[in-house]
């Protein structure tokens, strides 16, 4: 039997993560396959088996991952796949997958996977006040330019009145006066 799994999967805080394990056998998986999935803290000390199958899985249902767990693999298939649910940074740590299919006991039965999990980077996100001022400050602006370009560059003057006046309105205007 081989048992493969990544050297390394990257999660951010409460992501789902996929904890993948494959393994090729001589025999075709029976009743009498098990798989064990471990965990031993980033910090060491040693590890816990929180998973385990035969037949169906046995999820954690207490402790550091009850109720995170779920079992997605098909042994049929070669898959002893499992997720784990709201990754917290508590979970950095290895990951062991164990998986026994008698009478096929030789071979590489384990493999490890290192999980690291970070903090979410925020998102940008535009808050109410963003967009006021934005609605706000952008109008403002271009009124702003727009007057002192006026005030640099100001227009030839014209006549108040852009009537036509004619030749006797303008000499009544000057007898008149």
């Amino acid at each position: 039997i081989t048992v493969t799994t990544p050297p390394e999967v990257h999660a951010s805080k409460g992501d789902t993560v996929t904890l993948s394990c494959s393994f090729t056998s001589t025999s075709r998986p029976t009743s009498r396959m098990t798989v064990d999935w471990s965990y031993r803290p980033q910090s060491g000390g040693p590890p816990m088996m929180f998973l385990h199958f035969s037949s169906r899985a046995y999820p954690p249902t207490e402790g550091q991952f009850g109720g995170r767990i779920r079992w997605q693999g098909t042994p049929a298939r070669g898959d002893a796949s499992i997720s784990l649910i709201n990754a917290t940074l508590n979970d950095n740590g290895t990951f062991t997958c164990t998986v026994r299919n008698p009478p096929d006991v030789h071979g590489s039965t384990t493999s490890h996977t290192v999980l690291t999990v970070t903090p979410r980077v925020p998102s940008i996100r535009f808050s109410d006040v963003a967009v006021l001022l934005f609605f706000i400050l952008l109008p403002s602006a271009v009124i702003t330019l727009i007057l002192i370009g006026r005030m640099l560059c100001p227009k030839k003057e014209r006549n108040q009145s852009k009537a036509h006046r004619s030749p006797i309105e303008i000499t009544e205007g000057l007898s008149r006066g």
